[in-house]
């Protein structure tokens, strides 16, 4: 994803696939750890998307 313009919609399908990989036994613990990482990195930029957006509405609203 581009550093730019964040993608919530391609956001919630990565962390929708790392959720599936993580539930998949043949997944090793130290891909496990990673994806882990990678979906706190995610869950992070979407409350921050979701928070500005919160923002903006309230101040148009």
């Amino acid at each position: 994803m581009s550093e730019d313009k964040f993608d919530y919609g391609k956001a919630m399908a990565e962390l929708e696939e790392i959720a599936a990989k993580v539930e998949d036994p043949k997944t090793s613990l130290d891909d496990i750890g990673a994806l882990i990482g990678r979906s706190k990195t995610l869950i992070q930029r979407c409350r921050e998307y979701l928070r500005s957006v919160r923002e903006t509405m309230e101040e148009e609203g």
